[in-house]
């Protein structure tokens, strides 16, 4: 009797336990499904078929996007025996948008030129001119002119052979045929220092004469010559010599501030660059300008960005020197002062080369989201490569960046990295 009874027993206690099994696993699966929309036929897809689930990597924010990228560009080697100091500002954001040694003091080469334009539009103004006169003292009787001409320097580095020309032809209006005394060069405008400071002897650079004619400081020389040629008889001595006060001008040459900031940053001229940071220097009204005052007047500007000039080293207006010292913090700053006053950047960005169109920057960057975008100048002295300026990114946000790579042996290597760089903050 015994034997049934346990077999039933035994069946029904199985039958219970697959019962609970069976309830347990129904409600495990009902607490699975509240994580789905009832009406999502998708989600329960998933849920039956967890095979066929794909895992949509959520994309980064854009300005995360770019710091990553630039994050992993400097992971490269040679920032093994380099360094660089870069920083990134989003202009329509007004904030940072990448910073790396940002406040790091590094020599900028070139993009120095930046500074000097920004320096000199802000103190001058677009309207300003590089002048040259030509002026005389005494009397003219009987086609001969009795008395003194002056050839007053203005440091205007465009001053060529048309100009020359002009000044001839203003004696001939003159009714003058015979010159009986002497003609000066007056180069009161600026001091006598014909290099900047920390200048290497090697170098090719510029002399820092006020009165120049096509580059070279022979200005009375070839007037003089011109005058013989044009049958105009000189009877006195050549020589230097400050305009008096009572000296009449009948001749005035001059260049905009434009003409000469076009030559200055698209093709990185450096007389035209020291001519400007001079030209600083005599806006204090001073005779004899400086380059003390220049950057003077440049440290006015640091302060008025917000930076301490304290920091920072400012020896000449074209970047050759040696004793140059700034940050990438600084050059961005600037650049973002200048964008923010229309006086300034309706004439700077114009002068600035343009990826893959024009000036230093023609042969580079020429990808489809940098050409025609990257509005930079650029730098190159022994071991520095930089790059400073303006992009507009995909989103449609103005930036303006810079970057000074020191310590390189191959400059290709920095232009590289710029490049890059600049691929990162235009693509989308």
């Amino acid at each position: 009797v015994e034997a049934p009874y346990n077999t039933m027993k035994d069946y029904i206690y199985k039958y219970v336990l697959t019962l609970v099994a069976f309830l347990f696993a129904l409600g495990a699966t009902a607490q699975t499904d509240i994580e789905f929309d009832e009406d999502d036929s998708s989600a329960v897809a998933d849920t039956l078929m967890p095979d066929t689930f794909k895992v949509t990597e959520q994309a980064l924010p854009w300005n995360i996007a770019v710091a990553k990228h630039l994050d992993n560009l400097l992971q490269h080697d040679m920032f093994e025996t380099s360094t660089v100091g870069m920083m990134v500002y989003d202009l329509d954001a007004d904030s940072v948008l990448y910073s790396h040694n940002a406040r790091l003091l590094l020599r900028p080469a070139s993009t120095m030129k930046l500074v000097t334009a920004i320096a000199a539009i802000d103190r001058l103004g677009g309207s300003y001119q590089f002048k040259t006169e030509l002026c005389y003292t005494g009397e003219v009787s009987d086609r001969t002119l009795t008395g003194d001409i002056y050839c007053v320097g203005g440091f205007d580095p465009r001053f060529n052979s048309d100009d020359m020309r002009a000044f001839v032809e203003a004696i001939h209006k003159m009714g003058v045929d015979t010159i009986r005394g002497n003609i000066y060069a007056d180069k009161s405008m600026k001091d006598a220092d014909q290099f900047g400071a920390g200048w290497c002897w090697d170098d090719d650079s510029p002399v820092l004469s006020p009165l120049l004619i096509s580059r070279k400081d022979a200005f009375v020389e070839r007037f003089v010559s011109n005058l013989l040629a044009d049958n105009i008889v000189f009877e006195g001595k050549a020589g230097e010599a400050q305009r008096p006060g009572d000296a009449f001008c009948i001749c005035r040459r001059f260049h905009t501030i434009d003409q000469i900031l076009m030559r200055m940053m698209k093709k990185s001229d450096n007389l035209y660059a020291e001519s400007m940071f001079y030209q600083l220097a005599a806006s204090t009204g001073t005779k004899h300008a400086s380059a003390k005052q220049a950057r003077g007047i440049i440290n006015k500007l640091i302060s008025k960005v917000g930076l301490n000039p304290k920091r920072y080293e400012i020896a000449d207006g074209s970047g050759l020197s040696l004793y140059n010292y700034l940050s990438a913090e600084l050059e961005v700053q600037l650049l973002r002062y200048a964008f923010r006053n229309n006086n300034i950047y309706m004439h700077l960005r114009p002068s600035l080369p343009i990826a893959g169109e024009d000036g230093t920057l023609r042969k580079r960057m020429k990808g489809v989201f940098t050409a025609g975008n990257v509005h930079a100048k650029t730098g190159t002295v022994q071991g520095v490569s930089s790059l400073a300026g303006y992009c507009t990114a995909a989103n449609g946000h103005h930036l303006a960046f810079s970057i000074i790579n020191q310590g390189i042996q191959h400059h290709s290597n920095g232009r590289a990295f710029q490049d890059r760089v600049c691929t990162v903050l235009c693509q989308p």
